[in-house]
C-alpha cells in the first residue's frame, strides 16, 4: 500500500535495535548504519523527530518483576533512553546532520530540556530532534512518549522501526504461519491486543488521527523504501 507524502514524521526505534548483533548495550557500528538511514530519509526533505527506547540497557518493567520498585525501575529506564539518544546524536553529527537531544527529565549538562516551541524551531531549521526520557513520568513507556511527542509536534505519521516487518495476527517468531496485515484499524489492534504499541499509545494516535507505520529497521535501506511506498510495512489507521 502506498503512503501519502509526509512533511514531518516521528521515528520510534526500539532500544534493542541499537544492540546490533550483541546481547546487550550499544553497537557503535550498527548505530552508525541506523544514522545513515535517518540521514537518507531527512535528505528527501522530511522533518524528523526521533524517540529511542532503552531496552538494550535497562527495562523498568522487567526489573520490577524481579523485585525492584517499579517507579525506580522506570526512572532508570528513562536514563537509559538518554544514553541511547546521545549515541544516536553523535552518530548523526558525524554524518554532518545537525541534531538536538531534548530530555523530559532536565539534565542541562548533557542535553536540552523538552520545550515544544524550541523543538519546533529546531525542526524548522532542518535539525533532527531526539526526544529522550519518555514522558518524564513512571508507568508510561517510550511508545506512549513517542505518541505524545508526535501529537505535540504535529507529525503526519509515527513510524515504528522494529525487528519485524509489520503487524501479524500472531508472533511470527513463534508461529511460522502468522499472517502480516497490510493495513489494520486502531480499534482492531486494541481489541485483539496485537502488541503493536502500548494500548495508551495506540489510543493517543487514534484520537489525533496519526497513522502508525510498523516496519523492520534492521533491513538496510528499508526506511527509505517504506517512505517511497515500496517497502514492507503495516499501516495502522482509521478504517476507510
Amino acid at each position: 500500500m502506498s503512503l501519502p507524502e509526509f512533511k514531518r514524521i516521528l521515528l520510534k526505534l526500539s532500544g534493542e535495535v541499537l544492540m546490533g548483533n550483541q546481547s546487550y548495550g550499544i553497537d557503535p557500528e550498527f548505530v552508525a548504519k541506523l544514522a545513515q538511514e535517518v540521514r537518507d530519509a531527512k535528505d528527501t526533505g522530511l522533518e524528523i523527530c526521533l524517540v529511542i527506547g532503552g531496552g538494550n540497557i535497562f527495562r523498568g518493567l522487567s526489573a520490577a518483576a524481579k523485585g525492584l520498585d517499579r517507579t525506580t525501575g522506570d526512572y532508570m529506564g528513562m536514563l537509559a533512553t538518554v544514553m541511547n539518544a546521545l549515541a544516536m546524536q553523535n552518530a548523526l553529527e558525524q554524518l554532518g546532520v545537525e541534531t538536538r537531544v531534548q530530555s523530559a527529565i532536565p539534565m542541562a549538562s548533557v542535553c536540552e530540556p523538552y520545550i515544544r516551541r524550541r523543538a519546533e524551531r529546531h525542526l524548522q531549521k532542518g535539525r533532527i530532534v531526539i526526544f529522550a526520557a519518555g514522558t518524564g513520568n513512571p508507568f508510561f513507556t517510550t511508545d506512549t512518549g513517542a505518541a505524545l511527542r508526535a501529537a505535540e509536534m504535529g507529525c503526519d505519521a509515527l513510524f515504528k522501526g522494529t525487528s519485524v516487518d509489520g503487524v501479524y495476527n500472531a508472533d511470527p517468531k513463534k508461529s511460522p504461519d502468522a499472517e502480516r496485515f497490510e493495513t489494520i484499524s486502531y480499534d482492531t489492534v486494541l481489541s485483539r491486543n496485537l502488541k503493536v504499541m502500548d494500548a495508551s499509545a495506540v489510543a493517543l494516535c487514534r484520537e489525533n488521527a496519526i497513522p502508525i507505520v510498523v516496519f523492520s529497521i534492521r533491513e538496510r535501506g528499508n526506511l527509505a523504501k517504506v517512505l517511497e511506498g515500496k517497502g514492507t510495512q503495516t499501516i495502522v489507521q482509521e478504517e476507510a
